[in-house]
């Protein structure tokens, strides 16, 4: 994010004045254990913002988000796939979105990774019609680093999917492409202390207040060659700063390896990469997709790393004539 960004955002927050704020819901939306009207449903212990589109019985696709402490929002394009005769189903991952917040402590005593697996498993349990009706999953970033590692714990449970830009399938590997990708760090507190000032967020839950401050930093594409123009900034509902930061700290202190089991998974991997992404391109495609034995790698024109919002009108028919092929 540019420094003319910040000081519009210092600007704007300072012009508002702290009544503005007083209300919940006014400074982050709300999530759907405080608002009754936001789509949800109880899954493993929590409750998760949840919409889906298209008949039951037709095959169905999880469509995951990344983040980690993303939502779903700018993914909502792929909703078209149920014009082509899919059930699409979309999430806020637990913490995260419209998703009830969680305490830290819930990540830490139940293994966050795991924890967001179960949380997937729980889903497609709840939404699989049958057990002959198949299961996709699109995944995006984060989402599709999620994607794989349940495909590595249970490779007969998916008939298919579309891997868009994950960072890495290994900890060391997602933290090389973390350093190149990333312009800015994103719970850097001097900024965040600079761009909010307490008066605004006095009186406000900790969660409100630490999604508040991330929303300033994950919501643009940071990677070099990402911005295209004037469309710098994604839509998004609202961040989940714990849930983020526990999983960055899980993933720092333990590690993680999504590839262990995904020799078994010969079914064919859509793996796609971005046109503008100059962090990502063929060759680290190539490397972090290699794990999967049948992988079909393919660039989406006109688009940096938020390619389901600004690259869909060129990964639309790739995704569906894969889908078309496996259903």
């Amino acid at each position: 994010m540019h420094r003319s960004i910040y000081f519009l955002l210092l600007i704007l927050s300072v012009a508002c004045e702290p009544e503005d704020w007083s209300k919940p819901g006014n400074l982050v939306p709300l999530t759907a254990d405080q608002d009754a009207s936001v789509p949800s449903q109880h899954i493993n212990g929590t409750l998760l913002h949840v919409e889906s589109y298209g008949t039951p019985i037709d095959p169905l696709i999880i469509v995951i988000h990344g983040g980690p402490g993303g939502d779903f929002r700018s993914l909502l394009n792929a909703k078209a796939l149920a014009n082509d005769g899919f059930h699409v189903v979309f999430y806020d991952q637990r913490g995260t979105g419209l998703s009830k917040r969680e305490d830290r402590s819930q990540f830490e005593d139940k293994g966050a990774i795991d924890l967001f697996i179960d949380d997937l498993d729980k889903l497609i349990a709840l939404y699989r019609f049958g057990p002959e009706q198949k299961v996709f999953l699109m995944g995006h970033s984060w989402g599709a680093m999620l994607a794989t590692a349940y495909i590595s714990k249970y490779p007969q449970r998916i008939a298919g999917a579309v891997l868009a830009e994950p960072g890495g399938l290994t900890w060391s590997q997602t933290k090389d492409y973390l350093s190149r990708s990333n312009e800015v760090e994103l719970f850097n507190e001097a900024i965040n202390n600079a761009l909010v000032p307490e008066s605004i967020i006095a009186g406000k839950s900790l969660h409100e207040n630490l999604d508040y401050r991330a929303s300033f930093f994950s919501s643009y594409e940071n990677a070099p060659g990402n911005v295209l123009g004037n469309a710098g900034q994604y839509p998004f509902w609202r961040n989940g700063a714990v849930s983020a930061e526990a999983m960055n700290e899980y993933a720092d202190k333990y590690g993680f390896d999504f590839t262990t089991y995904l020799s078994k998974y010969t079914t064919e991997v859509l793996f796609l990469y971005s046109e503008y992404n100059k962090a990502y391109g063929p060759t680290w495609a190539a490397q972090v997709s290699a794990p999967y034995p049948n992988v079909d790698i393919q660039m989406v024109k006109n688009s940096g790393h938020e390619m389901l919002y600004y690259g869909w009108s060129d990964m639309y028919p790739k995704a569906l004539n894969y889908f078309n092929q496996l259903r």
